[in-house]
């Protein structure tokens, strides 16, 4: 299953530990649960009787198939970049790739663009691979013909079932679902005739019919369908809260929905005075300032795992790496970067000078408060 991530959409997943590389400055990470499907496999060919070549030849393929995944979501990505969209990474799970991009584009056309390539990308693979091998000659094979011929571990039908396979991933991720490509295909098409916003909730509608059915199938057949019921459930769900949110941020700017009003700390101070803040204040994360300057932050789990520390200076404990928040940016910009990021917290500057700051639980009330303000 394909799945291209964007802001709101974000699959709540832990850390992928495996790091293989970068195309473009886009990395590509394996989730440690990949593990789990090449032992799936290894575990049911053994079940059935496997030998060595059989199980060498699945993972083989599972691993191909994955490669495949690989080149969709880097179609995706590289066209997206010439959009001026950034793709942080691609990660590799179990049911699929996830491509972390900044945002998606607004313009119907852009987006159209960008979520046809990953299909694209798989139909060229399938169109190489049918010049390569005898496709019509396999597919007009009779039952006993068939049986005989791929029961072999052949190259030829290795790469015939490739072939399948990237033709089943194109029709499969061309249903009209969030998160799939065919939800942003069906959305970027109804956005050419009719505003974004109307245009996603039907999308995420059909979407969420669509996970119903799904849901009700996986009930009766296969477990495995429910699953994929609950993402697509879930990604309709969270990208139509998505489009709406972008809509009630239109024309605002950082400073209307930053916290004017936080505790800031230097370098010198100790842990314990941070301690102390957390307990009596609502504040989790600080921002460190030394000659009018922000230096650093300091995050809860910083204070968390130095708290018996006491006299800790931040300022060997702070986080150096930080982006900030000019007063002056579209809050549909903020919002896509606080969703976008690990730590979702950023000081906010004015002419350079620090005059608050911002995260995603001032950011949701300020959404809340425009929504009944609009209601």
């Amino acid at each position: 299953m394909d799945d291209t991530n964007h802001g709101g959409t974000k699959l709540i997943i832990m850390k992928a530990n495996l790091n293989l590389g970068a195309v473009s400055g886009i990395k590509i990470k394996v989730h440690w649960t990949f593990l789990f499907l090449i032992l799936w496999i290894v575990f049911s060919e053994m079940k059935r009787g496997g030998n060595t070549d059989s199980i060498l030849f699945n993972v083989a393929l599972v691993l191909t198939v994955f490669l495949c995944v690989v080149l969709h979501e880097l179609g995706h990505a590289l066209t997206a970049k010439k959009f001026g969209i950034q793709t942080q990474k691609i990660t590799l799970l179990p049911i699929g790739g996830m491509a972390t991009m900044e945002k998606i584009p607004e313009s119907p056309k852009q987006e159209l663009l960008v979520t046809l390539a990953g299909p694209l990308v798989n139909i060229v693979i399938a169109l190489l691979l049918y010049f390569i091998i005898p496709v019509k000659e396999l597919i007009q094979l009779n039952f006993t013909e068939a049986f005989e011929t791929f029961s072999r571990f052949t190259l030829q039908n290795f790469l015939f079932y490739l072939f399948v396979i990237n033709i089943a991933l194109v029709v499969f991720n061309l249903i009209p679902a969030f998160p799939m490509d065919g939800g942003r295909l069906l959305r970027a098409l109804l956005a050419i005739k009719i505003n974004r916003v109307k245009a996603t909730q039907i999308a995420s509608t059909i979407g969420q019919f669509i996970a119903v059915l799904f849901l009700l199938i996986g009930l009766l057949y296969n477990p495995f369908l429910v699953f994929i019921a609950l993402v697509i459930f879930l990604g309709a769900y969270g990208e139509n809260q998505m489009a709406h949110h972008l809509e009630l941020l239109k024309g605002h700017t950082a400073k209307e929905s930053s916290i004017t009003n936080i505790t800031i700390f230097s370098p010198q101070d100790t842990i314990s005075k941070a301690v102390k803040a957390v307990i009596t204040s609502t504040e989790n994360n600080f921002v460190v300032i030394e000659n009018n300057a922000v230096k650093g932050l300091l995050f809860y789990q910083d204070i968390l795992e130095n708290a018996k520390k006491e006299d800790t200076l931040i300022g060997d404990v702070m986080t150096t790496s930080f982006k900030t928040v000019d007063s002056n940016d579209d809050l549909k910009k903020v919002y896509q970067q606080i969703h976008g990021q690990k730590n979702s917290f950023f000081p906010v500057l004015e002419d350079g000078k620090l005059i608050g700051a911002i995260d995603a639980i001032n950011l949701n009330e300020f959404i809340v408060l425009q929504s009944k303000r609009l209601s």
